[in-house]
């Protein structure tokens, strides 16, 4: 029986490769992107690829918080049983931007909207698991519990970090809290994409050497989803590894759960 696995940020990338590697595997494959353009075109190779049930896909910009409610209503009542989602969704925000919600765009696209979705589909979810698209990018970052930031504090770089030690953080919270879905983080490597804000990050992001391409790093996130995997780590290659120091803490995870429910409106059942 082929298994449903919802991919966010599936138009490209690290998730392009994923979902063309499920489809081709018969899972039945839901897959949601941003752009209507890159996304009709993702969806061109996923059902070239699929020899299961005909790949779904939704449309949802992250920066709105509403649009990934109706995300979430739309994906439970088409699948009211989930068996993986990859909360991979995300990038780095080249300038300050704040979205409608109020929060600064990075750490809302990064993580309070996957932390939402995962939220909505919590009860789908139950004996699934949970694939969280991470970074080695969140070592050295501090996780603040302000989602607002100041303009004139901000960082890209520093703003992508600290998402990204937020996805590790929620991961082995989720692991505590819902012991029924299994949760982990992973690195992806550094991969070849069009990832990255402004000109010469972009050109490191596409054309350097020894850059990982999607596909490998798709195999991983696809071998994360089948393994024997440890309950809330965090996974660099197909290895525990333990994180840096601030998404290494349960006090900060714990924490960071509370906030981050508060910032979007959910309720702990």
């Amino acid at each position: 029986m082929p298994r449903t696995v919802v991919i966010t940020g599936a138009s490209s990338g690290v998730g392009l490769a994923a979902a063309v590697q499920f489809a081709a595997r018969g899972d039945q494959v839901v897959v949601v992107g941003r752009d209507p353009g890159r996304l009709g075109a993702a969806m061109a190779q996923i059902r070239a690829a699929a020899t299961g049930p005909e790949p779904d896909e939704h449309r949802a910009d992250f920066e709105s918080l509403d649009q990934v409610r109706e995300l979430g209503e739309k994906v439970l009542s088409a699948y009211p049983r989930i068996d993986v989602l990859a909360n991979n969704a995300g990038g780095m925000v080249g300038s300050y931007v704040r979205t409608a919600d109020g929060f600064e765009a990075t750490v809302q696209g990064n993580h309070l909207a996957p932390f939402l979705l995962t939220h909505v589909l919590r009860d789908a979810l139950r004996g699934g698991r949970v694939v969280n698209t991470a970074s080695q990018a969140h070592r050295r970052a501090r996780v603040s519990l302000d989602f607002t930031q100041k303009a004139e504090d901000y960082s890209s770089w520093r703003a992508y970090g600290a998402a990204k030690a937020a996805n590790i953080l929620f991961a082995s919270e989720a692991a505590r809290r819902w012991p029924d879905i299994t949760s982990v983080s992973f690195h992806p490597g550094v991969v070849r994409s069009n990832f990255g804000a402004g000109t010469a990050t972009r050109f490191f992001w596409k054309y350097a050497p020894f850059l990982t391409t999607p596909e490998k790093a798709g195999e991983l996130l696809v071998w994360l989803a089948d393994a024997e995997v440890t309950d809330g780590a965090y996974y660099v290659g197909h290895k525990v590894t333990v994180p840096d120091k601030t998404a290494d803490d349960d006090k900060l995870a714990a924490q960071l759960w509370e906030a981050s429910a508060a910032a979007v409106g959910v309720r702990e059942q």
